[in-house]
């Protein structure tokens, strides 16, 4: 629904810490606005961060610290940013690389030498940009850094040819890290704090932050219970929405690393991210930059348009998966357009339900789509119920994760969509054992969506 009305805002909701350049002060009035409800909705409690014309506009804190309500949040706390944390190993491959001291060529045994022959097929690039091959371990990112390199030592066979597919592995990045350290001599978080962290100024930025310092949001769920950090393995920088928003602008303005490595780094295999996330680019420009990322229940988004000039970078210590909804309402605002403010998502209320139990779930799901549109975004329902069933198939729940792809099959719009369900089905008979109904499936999502690659290749591997 559009969002027309002013609202006198309460001042124990929020820190302000606010530059004007050329900013109308309607439109900060509108901000502010979409921000109180959204945060009175528990769609988001966190930091947004607005730069327009590269000078900062808007930045608020929004909610609480900690789950106990006993703290609010600051400008000055830190977050964990999930997998956009990803860019800056990549662009420590990529220092590296302008240096001479790897190729993107090189194979990962030319560094590591106790893996097995695997690591002669992959190359750097296949890590950067998750093509190698590499499975998913565990169902949760559970893992110490020792038990990760355990799990490569004793793996035999990659999943597909390096190149052919992709898979979102976290054992890539793990072995970004390690050959950063192979060559450079350095801790991976010595090297990204004397190479990115200090050059750019970037002064409250941790890399593996305690997360009982003072400083650190804590992150909980939307009944306000504490959520345990299960993200054992190290690399991951803990910084202020300031500091993400100076490193994105000094990367994009190439002050880091240089063009050619930037483009090296937005490559993504089709359908899949990038060391970048995703990015857009216009007769060889950068037009656009998107990055989400998520880890126990903190949420994290930056985002660049150079066409318009405008730069957002949002993080939440409570995960609603609202981030990109409220970024489409700031652009409409600062383009004097009409505004949604998000309602609460289904896969958040649904996906533990369903993980406790099944059939509770489904029955809370179909109450809630009867009778819960006016307070629930069924936008994008079958995104919801893949979400879910993505949700339960990390937890080895394979059987549930099928049924609720059948669930989402129907609803989709786009042959993409319908051609991921597919493929995600076909991973779960593949998880179960089964390959033929694996086969069978992949077969089903290339009909879906001949562009899908990542199927051509699994279809591939299984003959």
């Amino acid at each position: 629904m559009a969002f027309r009305k002013y609202y006198l805002l309460p001042v124990c909701l929020m820190l302000i810490s606010v530059s004007l350049f050329a900013q109308t002060p309607l439109q900060l009035k509108h901000i502010d606005s979409l921000m109180l409800t959204a945060s009175n909705r528990g769609v988001f409690n966190g930091t947004l961060l607005v730069a327009r014309h590269g000078k900062v506009i808007y930045d608020k804190a929004w909610g609480y610290a900690n789950a106990g309500k006993t703290q609010m949040l600051t400008t000055a706390m830190l977050f964990d940013i999930g997998s956009i944390s990803k860019e800056f190993n990549g662009v420590s491959i990529m220092l590296l690389k302008e240096r001479g001291k790897i190729k993107l060529d090189d194979p990962v045994s030319k560094y590591l030498t106790d893996l097995p022959d695997w690591a002669g097929k992959v190359q750097i690039r296949n890590l950067i940009n998750y093509t190698s091959g590499l499975p998913n371990f565990k169902a949760q990112s559970d893992e110490t850094d020792h038990e990760l390199l355990d799990s490569l030592k004793s793996l035999t066979k990659l999943k597909f040819e390096p190149g052919s597919a992709y898979i979102y592995a976290h054992a890539n990045v793990y072995l970004q890290k390690r050959i950063i350290e192979k060559v450079s001599g350095l801790s991976y978080a010595d090297f990204v704090n004397k190479y990115i962290f200090r050059p750019c100024g970037m002064k409250h930025s941790i890399m593996d932050a305690d997360l009982n310092r003072p400083d650190i949001a804590r992150a909980f769920d939307n009944d306000f219970n504490a959520t345990p950090y299960i993200q054992l393995t190290t690399g991951f920088p803990r910084l202020t929405s300031a500091d993400l928003y100076t490193f994105i602008t000094r990367l994009e303005a190439l002050k880091i690393i240089s063009k050619e490595s930037f483009d090296q780094l937005a490559v993504n295999f089709p359908g899949g991210e990038s060391s970048l996330g995703t990015t857009g680019f216009k007769d060889g420009e950068l037009q656009w930059h998107r990055h989400q990322g998520s880890n126990s229940n903190y949420e994290a988004l930056i985002y660049t348009d150079h066409v318009q000039d405008i730069s957002m970078v949002m993080e939440t210590n409570n995960q609603n998966f609202k981030v990109d909804a409220i970024k489409g309402a700031v652009l409409a605002i600062l383009q004097d357009q009409p505004f949604n403010i998000p309602k609460k998502s289904v896969y958040l209320d649904i996906r533990d339900k369903m993980v406790k139990n099944m059939e509770q779930g489904l029955a809370f799901y179909r109450h809630i789509k009867a009778e819960g549109r006016e307070q629930y975004d069924f936008g994008f329902e079958a995104g919801d119920l893949i979400s879910t069933g993505k949700y339960l198939q990390r937890r080895s729940r394979f059987d549930d994760a099928i049924s609720l792809y059948a669930l989402a099959s129907p609803l989709c719009a786009r042959k993409a969509d319908l051609s991921y369900v597919d493929e995600l089905t076909a991973e779960c008979y593949l998880k179960k054992g089964d390959h033929v109904q694996a086969k069978a499936w992949y077969e089903k999502a290339l009909v879906a969506d001949a562009g899908n690659k990542n199927a051509k290749g699994m279809i591939t591997t299984l003959k």
